[in-house]
């Protein structure tokens, strides 16, 4: 999984992926964006590729708090169908879970 810079234009499809800030920081690596003050929409936000080609995001959503690094939320996926977003979601599984073996 990658970087993208071609998420422009992603929506919410009803994907949603419960974690932790921390979960998300240990499979992914840092944020493309992180300011855990709770004034904004979001608190933190990846822009992502799979191995596929999907272009796709994960962020919290009106959380409007900071966010403990440790408390396990609802993290909205985005995507361009709803088809996309769940692969995307399964493959952000499979890499958490494989970067805890």
């Amino acid at each position: 999984m990658k970087r993208s810079s071609k998420t422009a234009g992603t929506s919410f499809y009803n994907t949603i992926l419960k974690a932790t800030p921390q979960e998300l920081i240990d499979a992914l690596g840092k944020p493309d964006y992180f300011d855990n003050t709770g004034m904004s929409k979001t608190n933190m936000e990846y822009s992502l590729e799979t191995s596929n080609g999907i272009h796709f995001t994960i962020y919290d959503w009106k959380e409007y708090r900071p966010l403990h690094m440790d408390e396990r939320i609802e993290f909205h996926i985005g995507g361009f169908n709803g088809t996309q977003t769940e692969e995307a979601k399964w493959e952000v599984i499979s890499l958490w879970v494989n970067k805890l073996k």
